[in-house]
């Protein structure tokens, strides 16, 4: 039986966003019968200097409480602001100021929600913090509890949730996990939730909508430079090299011959290197190694084994990209070489590489 099932009137700390998924998370774990409470995060305001399209936060807290309300929940306002900037904008900006790409959504997991939430809700006596992720949690043939896909594929988070602790899965719902986000919002629809017609919020984790340019500009010193292709001829001017990530194709104006491709950032030379040939061998991967790599299912576990060698799993290292085939090797503690069984194209460094095996999420890393 899937863990989400068993339950005695556990207290369940809700993630309420604001969002659809939240709030029809939060009707099906009251309809199951478990005592909820539910958490606003307050992660970015309007105040903090950035400039930005549109500050959702206050919209986000209005329809949380909303949510709230309609469903009897008591709602707690937990102000992580600082920390976020911290650990999750500071992170962005500097990995765009060291070249490569990084995923906030990512960091926004590990250090907001799975570390920062999840620590207030066990230090105040709940059971489980529950979210609206599209995840599940299941438990394999030996009974060891295993991060796993959503039942829809295409909406499918746990690329952003490889992060969590194998000791956390025990404490952690997914109750829309078993659920297609066309059903989400029929369900949403069908109980009158009060913000059953709110639009799917885009752009970064908590901050909302941005144009990554001007995001940019305003903390980092972007500096002009010549555009090369492999042989160093000048083709023409780039806007600062943190405007642009392996393989983009978009926004490189540089007159006939096109569409171009960015193959290589050169931070030394501040020149953008491109190609304008989408088969072009300098695009391809085969091996990469990767850090701060976190199990969710350690190896040991997964293969029985106390002595690991390579080992055979499937992975991507973008949202949504497909499955590949490929061996990972221990280079030391929290360190992996990964060999793709076929080259990959336009692997950026500071992306994400997230490991699967059958169903189940079992980790990933940052890659180098």
């Amino acid at each position: 039986m899937n863990k989400q099932m068993k339950h005695n009137k556990k207290r369940v700390l809700m993630a309420l966003s604001g969002g659809i998924d939240s709030a029809v998370s939060a009707w099906k774990l009251i309809e199951q019968g478990y005592e909820v409470e539910a958490a606003f995060m307050k992660n970015w305001s309007s105040t903090k200097g950035l400039k930005i399209e549109a500050c959702p936060w206050l919209q986000d807290r209005q329809d949380a409480l909303r949510v709230a309300a309609f469903l009897g929940l008591k709602l707690h306002t937990l102000d992580f602001e600082k920390q976020y900037e911290k650990n999750v904008l500071n992170y962005f900006f500097e990995e765009y100021k060291l070249g490569r790409t990084p995923n906030p959504d990512v960091m926004c997991n590990k250090e907001i929600k799975f570390k920062l939430l999840y620590k207030w809700a066990m230090e105040n006596g709940f059971d489980y913090v529950a979210t609206g992720h599209y995840a599940q949690i299941s438990s394999d043939k030996d009974g060891e509890l295993q991060l796993c896909k959503s039942k829809d594929t295409f909406k499918d988070q746990t690329y952003f949730i490889y992060n969590i602790k194998s000791e956390q899965l025990q404490h952690i719902l997914f109750p829309i996990g078993d659920m297609k986000k066309a059903d989400v919002k029929k369900l949403a629809t069908k109980v009158q939730l009060p913000n059953a017609d709110k639009k799917e919020s885009m752009g970064l984790c908590f901050v909302g909508k941005i144009r990554l340019k001007d995001f940019l500009e305003q903390k980092l010193k972007l500096k002009t430079g010549e555009i090369v292709d492999a042989t160093g001829k000048v083709l023409g001017k780039h806007q600062g090299l943190p405007n642009y990530t392996i393989g983009q194709r978009q926004g490189i104006h540089i007159g006939a011959d096109g569409p171009w491709f960015v193959v290589k950032k050169d931070l030394k030379t501040n020149k953008l290197v491109v190609t304008n040939n989408p088969n072009d061998p300098l695009l391809e991967t085969k091996t990469i190694e990767i850090h701060s790599v976190n199990w969710v299912t350690p190896l040991e576990i997964l293969f029985k084994k106390s002595s690991l060698e390579t080992i055979k799993l499937k992975g991507r290292f973008r949202h949504q990209g497909e499955l590949v085939d490929l061996h990972i090797q221990e280079i030391s503690k929290d360190h992996y070489r990964v060999e793709f069984e076929t080259a990959q194209k336009a692997i950026a460094s500071g992306q994400s590489l997230v490991m699967y095996k059958g169903n189940a999420c079992i980790g990933g890393g940052v890659i180098i």
